[in-house]
C-alpha cells in the first residue's frame, strides 16, 4: 500500500486492509504474551507455583512495554501526520524522518536504563509484587533472563508502529508473526525437551524477540521504507523529543499503570488470600488479554488512517473512520465478553489443569470481565485522542481509570469486603472512565464534524 492511499482510497475497504493485519498481529501477540504461561501451567511438577511466579513478572514486563509504547505510540502518529502533509508540503518528509530518528534514540536509551534496573533490582520488585519463598525462584529465573533481552523488546515493539504509519500493515503483522511462531516452537523445545523449565520459557521469548527486532531493522534499511535508519539517531533534538513525549505519555501511562494495577492486585491477593489467589489472578489476566488485544489491534490499525487524514485536513473521511471503528469494535467486543462469561471454565482451563486455581479463577472471572462490555468505548476514544495529537485529553483519560479509580479501589475493596471484592474493582473503574471517555469523544468530534460539512468527497465509502 502506498502512503498516499490513506488519503484517497475508499474508506471501508481501506479500514479493513489496515485493521485486519494489525488485528492479526495483536492476536498473534496474544500467543506471544501467554504461550509461556500456557506451557508453564502444564508442567508436571510445581506447575501452580511456576505459573504464579511467572505471573509475578507481569508488572515488570508491562513497565518495559510501557517505554516502548512511549516512543512508538508517541512518535508514529506524529510521523503519520507529517506524511499526510507531504502532499502539500515537501519539508514534511524531512520532519517525519527527524521524528523517527529521535524515537529510535529514545528506544536505545530506554533499553540501557531498563536492563540495568531490572538486573539490579529484580528482588525488591518481585517481593513488592507479592512473591513468596515458594514462587520467588521461578520469578527470579524468568525475569533475569528476560531483562537481558530488553533491547530486543524495545526495538521490536517500539519500531513496529512506524511501519504501520507508512501504510505497511502486512509487514508490521509479519514482524510480530515471525517472533510469535518462533516462540511457540522454541517454548516446548526449551521447557520440556531440554528440561529448562521456566528458564527455557524466558530464553525462548528473548530469542524470538531478537529475531523479530532484526526483521524490523531490515525493513527500515530497505527501499520499501520512506523512514530510514541514519546518523540522526545519535543526534537527539529536544523540541522533537518533547513532542514525542507529550503524545507518548498517554500510552505510557496506560501501560505503566497497568503494571501498577497488577502489583496492587498481587499484593492484596497474596496478603488476604495466598499464592493460589495470585495464581488465579494470573489466569484471569491471561483471559483478559484474549478479550482486550483484538480490540487494541483493530484500533491500532485504524489510528494511522485517522492521523494521516487529520494532517491532510480531510475531516469528512475522519468522520466515517471513527464512526465505523466505534460500531465494529463495540459489536465484536460485546459478543466476545458474553462468550467469556458463559464459558469461564473453558477460558481459564486453557492455561492450567490445576482444579484449585480453576475453582477460584472461573467464578471471579465473571465479575472481573464485566467492565469489558463498555471498555471498547474508552479504547476507541483513546485511539482518536492519540491520533489527533490531543495529549492532555489522552493523559487525563489514561489517569482517570487506573490511577484515580482502579488502584485505590483495588487497594480498598479487599480490606472492607474481603479478598473476592478485589475482582470488582476493575468493572467499577472501567464503567466510570469509559463513560467519561465517550462524552469527551462526542464533544471533540462535534467540532470536527462542523469542519467536515464544507468538504465534498464523493465515493469515499
Amino acid at each position: 500500500m502506498k502512503t498516499e492511499e490513506l488519503g484517497s482510497a475508499r474508506i471501508l475497504p481501506l479500514m479493513f486492509r489496515l485493521a485486519l493485519p494489525s488485528l492479526a498481529s495483536y492476536l498473534i501477540n496474544v500467543l506471544y504474551s501467554i504461550v509461556d504461561r500456557i506451557y508453564i501451567g502444564h508442567l508436571s511438577s510445581a506447575s501452580s507455583a511456576a505459573l504464579t511466579g511467572v505471573g509475578l513478572c507481569l508488572p515488570v514486563l508491562q513497565m518495559i512495554s510501557a517505554f516502548s509504547a512511549f516512543a512508538g505510540s508517541g512518535g508514529a502518529p506524529l510521523c503519520a501526520i507529517e506524511l499526510g502533509k507531504k502532499e502539500k508540503d515537501s519539508s514534511a518528509q524531512i520532519q517525519a524522518q527527524k521524528i523517527f530518528s529521535n524515537a529510535f534514540f529514545l528506544l536505545l536509551f530506554f533499553s540501557a536504563v531498563l536492563t540495568f534496573t531490572v538486573l539490579l533490582f529484580y528482588r525488591p520488585f518481585l517481593y513488592a509484587f507479592g512473591a513468596s519463598e515458594e514462587t520467588f525462584p521461578y520469578a527470579r529465573d524468568y525475569l533475569r533472563i528476560y531483562g537481558c533481552g530488553t533491547v530486543f523488546v524495545q526495538l521490536a515493539m517500539g519500531l513496529n508502529p512506524f511501519i504501520s504509519c507508512q501504510g505497511h500493515a502486512k509487514t508490521a503483522m509479519l514482524s510480530v508473526f515471525i517472533g510469535a511462531v518462533l516462540n511457540i516452537i522454541l517454548d516446548p523445545l526449551f521447557i520440556f525437551v531440554l528440561g529448562m523449565g521456566v528458564k527455557g520459557a524466558a530464553w525462548a521469548t528473548v530469542i524470538s524477540q531478537g529475531i523479530s527486532a532484526a526483521w524490523i531493522l531490515a525493513f527500515f534499511l530497505s527501499k520499501n521504507s520512506c523512514l530510514k535508519i541514519d546518523s540522526r539517531i545519535f543526534k537527539p533534538e529536544g523540541s522533537i523529543i518533547y513532542k514525542i513525549s507529550a503524545l507518548g505519555i498517554s500510552p505510557f501511562i496506560m501501560t505503566v499503570t497497568e503494571s501498577g494495577v497488577y502489583a496492587v492486585y498481587n499484593y492484596g491477593l497474596h496478603k488476604f488470600g495466598g499464592d493460589n489467589w495470585v495464581g488465579a489472578m494470573t489466569l484471569i489476566q491471561n483471559v483478559q488479554l484474549i478479550v482486550y488485544l483484538p480490540l487494541a489491534g483493530f484500533c491500532s490499525g485504524i489510528q494511522p488512517l485517522i492521523s494521516y487524514n487529520y494532517g491532510a485536513r480531510k475531516f469528512l473521511r475522519m468522520k466515517y473512520v471513527i464512526t465505523g471503528m466505534l460500531l465494529i469494535t463495540g459489536s465484536a467486543e460485546i459478543l466476545l465478553v458474553m462468550s467469556v462469561r458463559f464459558f469461564p471454565f473453558f477460558y481459564t482451563g486453557i492455561f492450567t489443569g490445576d482444579s484449585q486455581l480453576l475453582n477460584i479463577a472461573a467464578p471471579m472471572l465473571r465479575f472481573y470481565i464485566l467492565g469489558m462490555y463498555i471498555m471498547w468505548l474508552q479504547h476507541c476514544a483513546q485511539t482518536v485522542f492519540v491520533a489527533l495529537g490531543k495529549a492532555k485529553i489522552s493523559v487525563f483519560i489514561a489517569c482517570l481509570r487506573k490511577i484515580i479509580l482502579l488502584i485505590p479501589l483495588a487497594f480498598i475493596f479487599p480490606r472492607i469486603f474481603g479478598v473476592e471484592a478485589i475482582f470488582c474493582a476493575e468493572p467499577c473503574a472501567t464503567f466510570c472512565s469509559a463513560t467519561t471517555s465517550g462524552f469527551v469523544l462526542y464533544f471533540l468530534c462535534k467540532k470536527i464534524w462542523k469542519a467536515s460539512y464544507s468538504e465534498m468527497e464523493p465515493r469515499i465509502l
